[in-house]
Parts: C-alpha cells; sequence; structure tokens
C-alpha cells in the first residue's frame, strides 16, 4: 500500500506543464547567427570555467559549433601582438573589455506549463538570455514532450538551451499506467525509459528495495541519478542511504539534515503536521537547523567524508527556497513587472492547492528559522566543496517568485554567501555540471570548459562577473556613473553562443517583455 501511495503522490506532483505545454517555435532567419565557417573573438578576457584566473587578451576561434582555438595575444594595457593573431574569421566580434566564460549548465529544471507559463518559447529564451546553455530536466515535461525538443534543440532548430532529460520513476507515455512497483518492475521501466530516450532517473525517497533496484540498473545502463528526497519517505530513505546505494546527486536539502539528526531519528513535528498543508510541509523543514549534529562534529564530518568518497554531487537550489528568508524581497524582485508572465504570478500567490504557493501567514519567526536553517545548510556545501566535493548550479525556478533565469543567476550570488569564491561559482555552473551530466556515461565533457576542442557553448558579457554577480542578470545591475552623477544600468549578458550560434541576449529579452506585455493585455480585455 505505501509504494501505491508513494506512485500517487509522485504522480501527483507531475503538474499540468507536464499535460498542456506548447513547444516552442521554429527558429526565425534572425534569431541567432551561425555556426560560422570561422568565428573569432577579438581580444576578450576569458574565464575559462576550471577556477583559473581570467586571462586576456586573448583570442578565440571557432569553427562551425567547436572551438577550435584560445589564443594569448599579449599583455594588459601594451599594444597587441599581431604576428600571435590567429587569422581571420567569417564572422569577428570585438570582445576589447569584454569577458567570456563557458555556457552556464542549469541542473534542476522545469520548463512552465499550464497554468504558469504555457509556452515553452518564454522560458527557453529567459534561460538563453541569461546564458543558461544546458539544462537537466527533471523532468522538464513529459517524456514525449522533452525528448521531442532535446531533438529540436540539438538540430537547433529553436531557441533553446541543449537538454538532458531525467525522468520520474513509473511514468511516461506507453508505461503500463498503476503497475505497483516492485524492485522487477523498477528494472523493467528504467530499461523501458532507457529505450525511449531518457538520460537519468529524478527519484524521491522510495523504500529501498526499490531504490536500489532503481539505481543499479540506471548505473549498469550508463544513466544517471538525482534524487529528491521527499518528506513522505525520507525517514528510510535519507542522504545518506541514497548515497550509500549509488546515487549521483542530492538536490535541494532534503534527507540531509535528517542523516544528522542528533536526538531523534525522524524529525520531531508537531503533532497537529500535514503534509498536504503547503505551509506546514515547507514550516517546519527548516527547524531541523538545531536539531542535528553540529559543524565540525565527528558524525557532520563522517557524511562529509563518505559524500565525498562516494564521489556524490550536491546540487543545493538555494535560490529556490530564498523567498523563506525574506518573502517581501522576492515578491518585489525589480524584474517581475516586465519580465514575469502575468499567470505565473498568478501562480505565485498563496493557494491551498498550488504547490510552493506556501505563504498563508508566513512570519518574521519563519523567516528568522529559514535564515538559520541557511547558515547551516550553506556551511555544509561549503565543507563540501572545501573537501574536494563537487557542487553545481540548479535553479528549480517556475515556484516561490524565482521567474526563470532570474532565480538561476540568484543561485549564483547564494553560493557565494555560503563561502565560493567567484572562481568557484563559475567553474560550479560550468565544468562541475558538465562533469555530472557525463559521468554516468562515461564519456569525457564535452562543454563546460573554454578549450580546443569543446562544443562552442559559451557566455560573453562586458562587465566582470566575478566582481558583481549582479551584472548577469538581464536587468543588470544599477550604480552611480562617477562622470554623471546619475543612476545607470550596466551589464546583462551580450552574447550567448550556444552550439557555435551567436545568439542576442538583450533581443532575447525584448521578446519575452513582449510575450508577458500581450499576456498582459489579453488579460485586461476579459
Amino acid at each position: 500500500m505505501r509504494a501505491l501511495l508513494l506512485l500517487a503522490l509522485f504522480l501527483a506532483g507531475l503538474n499540468a506543464q507536464q499535460t498542456i505545454l506548447t513547444p516552442s517555435p521554429d527558429r526565425k532567419p534572425n534569431e541567432g547567427e551561425g555556426p560560422f565557417t570561422r568565428l573569432v573573438i577579438r581580444t576578450v578576457t576569458v574565464i575559462d570555467g576550471t577556477g583559473a584566473p581570467p586571462r586576456g587578451p586573448v583570442d578565440v576561434v571557432v569553427e562551425g559549433n567547436r572551438i577550435a582555438d584560445v589564443r594569448s595575444v599579449g599583455y594588459p594595457s601594451l599594444p597587441i601582438r599581431q604576428q600571435n593573431r590567429p587569422a581571420a574569421g567569417t564572422k569577428e566580434i570585438d570582445g576589447t573589455g569584454m569577458y567570456l566564460m563557458p555556457g552556464f549548465i542549469d541542473l534542476h529544471v522545469h520548463t512552465g506549463g499550464t497554468p504558469k507559463a504555457p509556452e515553452a518559447e518564454y522560458v527557453h529564451k529567459l534561460w538563453m538570455a541569461h546564458g543558461v546553455t544546458t539544462v537537466r530536466g527533471v523532468p522538464a515535461g513529459t517524456m514525449k514532450w522533452v525528448q521531442n525538443e532535446k531533438r529540436r534543440s540539438a538540430e537547433n532548430k529553436i531557441v533553446a538551451p541543449r537538454y538532458f532529460d531525467y525522468q520520474r520513476p513509473f511514468t511516461g507515455e506507453g508505461w503500463k499506467p498503476g503497475r505497483i512497483p516492485t524492485p522487477d518492475a523498477a528494472r523493467e521501466w528504467v530499461r523501458w525509459a532507457k529505450s525511449q530516450g531518457i538520460d537519468g532517473l529524478k527519484l524521491g525517497s522510495f523504500d529501498p528495495e526499490i531504490m536500489a533496484a532503481l539505481i543499479d540498473e540506471a548505473k549498469t545502463l550508463g544513466l544517471g541519478t538525482v534524487a529528491h528526497l521527499d518528506q513522505m519517505g525520507v525517514a528510510r530513505m535519507d542522504a545518506r542511504d541514497s548515497v550509500r546505494l549509488g546515487l549521483g546527486t542530492l538536490t535541494h536539502f532534503y534527507g540531509l539534515f535528517e542523516s544528522l539528526l542528533k536526538d531523534t531519528t525522524v524529525q520531531a513535528y508537531p503533532v497537529s503536521q500535514n503534509y498536504n498543508d503547503e505551509q506546514h510541509r515547507f514550516g517546519q523543514v527548516a527547524r531541523l537547523w538545531n536539531k542535528i549534529h553540529p559543524r565540525g562534529s565527528d558524525v557532520w564530518n563522517a557524511l562529509l567524508a563518505e559524500f565525498r568518497q562516494r564521489d556524490v554531487t550536491l546540487d543545493p537550489t538555494f535560490t529556490i527556497y530564498a523567498a523563506s528568508r525574506d518573502q517581501m524581497r522576492a515578491r518585489m524582485a525589480e524584474w517581475h513587472d516586465r519580465y514575469t508572465l502575468p499567470t505565473l504570478w498568478d501562480f505565485y500567490q498563496p493557494s491551498r492547492e498550488a504547490h510552493g504557493s506556501y505563504w498563508f501567514d508566513w512570519t518574521t519567526e519563519d523567516e528568522i528559522e529559514w535564515k538559520n536553517f541557511y547558515r547551516v545548510w550553506m556551511s555544509f556545501v561549503n565543507d563540501y566543496k572545501n573537501l574536494g566535493g563537487r557542487v553545481t548550479t540548479g535553479s528549480d525556478s517556475g515556484f516561490i517568485y524565482k521567474t526563470f533565469g532570474f532565480g538561476y543567476i540568484e543561485e549564483f550570488e547564494l553560493l557565494q554567501e555560503a563561502g565560493f569564491h567567484p572562481l568557484e561559482v563559475i567553474r560550479a555552473a560550468t565544468l562541475h555540471g558538465a562533469e555530472t551530466l557525463a559521468k554516468p556515461t562515461g564519456k569525457p565533457i564535452e562543454f563546460g570548459i573554454i578549450r580546443p576542442g569543446m562544443l562552442a557553448d559559451m557566455v560573453l558579457t562586458d562587465q566582470n562577473p566575478l566582481a558583481n554577480f549582479k551584472v548577469l542578470y538581464g536587468t543588470g545591475h544599477l550604480k552611480l556613473n562617477d562622470k554623471t552623477n546619475q543612476p545607470e544600468r550596466v551589464g546583462g549578458v551580450r552574447y550567448t553562443i550556444k552550439d557555435g550560434i551567436v545568439y542576442d541576449a538583450k533581443s532575447l529579452l525584448a521578446d519575452v517583455a513582449a510575450m508577458v506585455e500581450r499576456a498582459k493585455a489579453r488579460k485586461s480585455s476579459k
């Protein structure tokens, strides 16, 4: 019976995004240029994604959809060494004063859907406008829908990041509906889903025998695994348990604090707790922060060491819960008016029927508990990074006042708050994301760093992101102009390059703004 309950919960979690989600339209001739026979980005400063310091001036050559050459052409403040320069390109970009990074990788996405964002074009363009060239859907939509968009993106027929498709077990068009999960059925589903083209599994806290079968079969078939260890099953399957079974990525914080409980073996919920009440669900989880073995204790350090020894990836998604620390700030974010669809804004409002809209009576005390929770959570993630563990960037946007693209850049700021150096943040968003996606296959990475031979997925901005991650938001950063003594907007991604195709990020944002205005007009006319 419990297996049936868990299956029902998972199916309930497949919200409307998976039934009504309009695919992206075909890419128009004016949407992106290239790929080119030879694209040369001149005199740019490169942040290569490995953690190495910036280097420039550099000329970067792209042939087709691959980086062909990365060549130093001199020294700062001195004339360019013309004898070092690569030959002319069929297309050239003057990168003087600009910064070039690998394309960003968002390892935790859902692609909108009704009622909040019914057109994938809106989400895709927001991702691309913020430099996101690869996403891992967990899931991004139904299996059939994602496979179609994944193929079209790979063929560059649409304006969209490249897709990696991680699906929930026991779902998918063509799978036997309602079948009771057993270890044999779990293995059968993994084999079937692999044949449908998925890249990995998005797991919950299944019973141990089911979880073991799912993870083992996935590893056998070269599929990745990521788990959101939901509170209904975490008492039997916490982070330590799932990692010991071979889990690849732990997303969010679920199961982590439960692995460190000090005086109880399950969370000491109030007797009135009801998981179906969203404020109960999200309000109580933060109250674990002082119920665990503290930072630096033997139990804390042992869990870190075991995670590191088993090479698990942490994908914390700090951004998606950040509003819990300051709901007013998230609600009043400056990008909502221009870039948040009215349907998405409606979805954010408090509702007992909408997942993640838990502001029924959110208090100062609730926010303080979440601030304390973040302090402990961030310290664990930072300790893991310092131990050599792999940490990545994911957003889970589309909930809790987090609009696509903007929520992803906030993750950079939150990782820096956790203790990451900005170079470590960029590495989390690029190389470590690429390694996480490639690891299950046993193949080398094809993107995630700027090196000859890599796919030409890159981000170009005219401000130094290491000095201030706010310059990566589509709304840019507001600062005082010292010459005019007037505030001015600076930054925003200038170009997003995916598969050697150069997209004007500002134009993508303009498209999104126009979509929002049209949606507002339709709403006001009703």
